[in-house]
């Protein structure tokens, strides 16, 4: 047993021995924890942040994992207190993080095998040197261990501390062990009531080994860890977002063609609403057109329980993605459109009227080949704004792998669950497409004006 005295047990700020430049206290954000420890050398992590060594160190870590959340609900009819699952065998290390403390549960055959001695103050620094690494590697945006603040070592199933009692490899079910924090007096200490109230952040696990029983693979380094990367990258956010944007740019070229040329052929105060109701989508913010969007056809509605009753919903579809796309991005299209036709010569129109032309041969043989250069730059840009949506489509279709997860909402839930490498990478990618597709708009224009530029030389 580790004996809960002071001078074994517990390890303050003053037992950190050599370490480097402390990491930040538990709660701060992971990519500040990542780069503190980045300066400790002597720690070796793999590649999958499951395992690390320590120069020096007899002991080593293996098999880490965290879980930030855990459960607060009885089991069969009776309070245990907040649990985190740990294995389905005893012995595992446990780190339970606490504002303001840290508890490590070292089991006592585990610690005599792998060389950990509570009692040292070098042996607990190592042991919290590879914590803290291990913690930071994991955390993917949460909270985070630190050097710093008052750590409690302890080899006892079962201690209190402070009005609160931790308890280790409790089988609360058949082969299945838990760490439990609870009242001393089976409260709930995550309540805030409570007077022995503490917040938990998240719980640590590994196995405790002697150094040479851990195999620690590093991450590649150089173009095999650009391979790497790449290799494990799920590409459907591209394939998502080209499908969507590809099918949308068909409805929006047609409609914004449509729109444009019969809001011309109304009165003119009915062209005023026409044009209004036509490019409202392009003023309003991406989230209010998806909340219309899902009150049109969600459930509630007869359009959308339509689609229910014959098997085709549309919400959280692929459909959905398409149908957002096309809302925001159709009123630069159709903006493009009826400028162009606006600047056409309506005495050249009404010429070609009394050649006995009709309606679709002017369409289709004057005003599309005199208004293409406005149109191509609309077509252009309506794709961009389709390539790059975000609000509508996640409020109107979600965000689901392979079905609805485009690039934009790959981007954002990447960073949110703290893979930043992931989310740089989308970032450059639809940065490339939208530097493609202004460099095409300039080339364009440049050619489609190339007979302007000689008439006026």
């Amino acid at each position: 047993m580790l004996a809960l005295v002071p001078g074994l047990a517990f390890a303050g700020a003053d037992d950190e021995g050599d370490l480097d430049a402390p990491n930040p206290a538990a709660g701060t954000n992971a990519d500040a924890a990542q780069s503190a420890t980045a300066a400790d050398d002597a720690v070796s992590l793999s590649a999958d942040g499951a395992s690390a060594s320590l120069d020096g160190s007899p002991f080593a870590l293996k098999d880490f994992s965290r879980s930030q959340v855990g459960s607060n609900s009885d089991i069969g009819g009776a309070y245990a207190g907040y649990r985190y699952f740990v294995s389905d065998e005893p012995g595992s290390l446990v780190v339970i993080a606490v504002e303001g403390l840290t508890v490590v549960y070292v089991p006592a055959d585990t610690a005599q095998r792998a060389g950990f001695d509570a009692g040292s103050s070098e042996s607990r620094s190592y042991l919290k040197r590879l914590l803290v690494a291990l913690d930071a590697q994991n955390s993917k945006g949460g909270a985070t261990l630190s050097v710093e603040g008052e750590w409690l070592f302890t080899s006892a199933t079962e201690f209190e501390q402070d009005g609160v009692a931790y308890r280790f490899d409790q089988e609360l079910k058949p082969g299945e062990y838990y760490v439990c924090v609870v009242g001393a007096d089976g409260s709930d200490v995550t309540e805030t009531s409570n007077p022995a109230h503490v917040r938990l952040t998240h719980a640590d696990f590994a196995t405790l080994a002697p150094a040479g029983d851990v195999e620690v693979v590093g991450a590649a380094t150089g173009l095999a860890a650009l391979a790497e990367f790449l290799g494990g990258i799920d590409l459907s956010p591209l394939w998502v977002t080209l499908k969507t944007t590809l099918t949308a740019i068909v409805f929006i070229f047609v409609l914004g063609l449509a729109a444009a040329y019969f809001s011309l052929r109304i009165p003119a105060r009915a062209q005023d609403i026409a044009d209004s109701i036509f490019t409202i989508p392009m003023v309003l913010p991406p989230t209010v057109c998806g909340f219309l969007l899902l009150l049109a056809f969600g459930k509630n509605t007869a359009v959308g329980q339509w689609f229910i009753d014959i098997g085709f919903p549309l919400i959280f579809s692929w459909q959905a993605t398409v149908i957002a796309a096309v809302v925001v991005a159709f009123p630069l299209m159709y903006r493009n459109a009826r400028g162009a036709f606006e600047n056409l010569d309506p005495n050249m129109l009404d010429a070609a009227r009394t050649l006995g032309w009709s309606n679709a041969k002017i369409f289709f043989k004057l005003m599309l080949p005199l208004s293409w250069s406005s149109i191509a730059a609309g077509t252009v840009l309506s794709f961009a704004r389709a390539l790059g949506e975000f609000g509508a489509t996640l409020f109107l279709a979600g965000n689901y792998l392979g079905i609805t997860r485009t690039i934009p909402i790959a981007i954002y839930f990447e960073w949110m669950n703290g893979n930043t490498d992931v989310a740089i990478f989308w970032t450059i990618v639809i940065m490339i497409f939208s530097f493609i597709v202004i460099l095409f708009i300039n080339l364009w224009s440049r050619r489609t004006t190339k007979y302007r530029r000689k008439a006026e030389a």
